[in-house]
């Protein structure tokens, strides 16, 4: 589909372009929304907290693709596009939209769950740094090995049964936080349909929409580099956006708090572990110097927050305002070093 896009968008007109993507849009926001009401109405129907839901099943649907350009991208010999992938979608997904969320409105946090996925999100990029870290001490050119792709995977179904352990055995405390739904019940055969049809438009909405903006910004003289440094993270992080927009637009921000934890989890051993399994994944230099640092620094931001909140049960503006400051100052130096994630 990308190549596709890549050969047709090109020449198109400008006002095509801009149809198209206010097509995308509408695609992208009602997508959303059917997300957000499927999620709710399986939780309803199976007892499922929302946030383990939003960290299951919806960052599935959001990080799937993701996974699949990954593994192509190491089949074809682009091992920085997988590994950036992973990388520079955990460092957008927490900074960009968590940051920007917390800054929006009040983003309740059940502390049950999160210090539970939480250390599971932090743990799993540490691993993945010190794994690269071990290679670059001992390799001539440091690579994440297939054996390391296999054993991201075997820990991200630890992780899933886990979490759903997790969620039966914390009972009303699993459930904090979550807003009373007194909206018509669906079933769940309804409510599973309904999140996949609108995970589809989402993803599809974003991978047309993000080829077509750029198009339009290079016919504006927008410089190739500040275009990578900004579309790569816009593309891979977009359905995230959306769902994280319409879960605060309907009153349920703690679905896209389990999306957000759950889709770092997943890039991590979901995208980059697909990937090495697929084949094996150099490590380009600028990921020790810049990407890594920037992504446990993010995470580890997060994992405070977590941590100071006590009984407020909710994250501050100003912690949503550090993470999104973080990722700002990320994209300048992208631009203005030339740092940017290989796509």
């Amino acid at each position: 589909m990308e190549e596709l896009l890549q050969k047709f968008i090109p020449d198109l007109p400008t006002l095509i372009l801009l149809v198209i993507i206010v097509i995308c849009i509408v695609l992208l926001s009602k997508g959303a929304d059917w997300a957000i009401d499927g999620v709710v109405g399986l939780a309803r129907r199976t007892g499922l907290p929302r946030i383990v839901i939003g960290a299951t099943i919806v960052s599935l649907g959001t990080t799937l693709p993701e996974a699949f350009v990954s593994v192509m991208a190491a089949w074809t010999g682009n091992p920085g596009l997988a590994l950036g992938n992973g990388v520079g979608s955990i460092i957008a997904d927490t900074g960009l939209v968590l940051g920007f969320a917390c800054v929006m409105t009040r983003v309740p946090m059940n502390k049950f769950i999160l210090n539970r996925t939480g250390w599971v999100q932090v743990g799993s990029a540490t691993l993945l740094v010190a794994i690269s870290v071990a290679a670059l001490l001992t390799m001539p050119e440091p690579m994440l090995k297939r054996e390391i792709g296999f054993l991201f995977l075997v820990l991200l179904a630890a992780y899933m049964y886990a979490t759903y352990r997790w969620a039966r055995i914390g009972g009303s405390q699993a459930l904090e936080g979550e807003a009373v739904d007194d909206s018509e019940l669906m079933g769940i055969p309804a409510s599973l349909l309904q999140i996949g049809g609108g995970l589809f438009l989402v993803i599809m909405g974003a991978r047309i929409l993000v080829p077509s903006a750029a198009e339009i910004a290079i016919r504006f003289g927008v410089p190739q580099d500040v275009i990578a440094a900004t579309m790569v993270a816009l593309g891979t992080s977009l359905p995230e956006l959306m769902t994280a927009v319409a879960a605060v637009r309907k009153g349920h921000p703690e679905i896209m708090v389990g999306n957000i934890v759950g889709a770092d989890v997943l890039n991590c051993l979901f995208v980059v572990g697909a990937a090495a399994s697929a084949k094996a994944l150099s490590i380009p230099p600028n990921f020790f110097m810049f990407h890594f640092p920037v992504m446990l620094l993010i995470l580890y931001s997060f994992r405070v927050f977590i941590a100071m909140q006590g009984k407020k049960g909710f994250f501050e503006r100003w912690q949503g305002g550090w993470l999104l400051g973080i990722y700002i100052v990320y994209i300048i130096i992208q631009y203005a070093y030339n740092v940017n994630i290989p796509h």
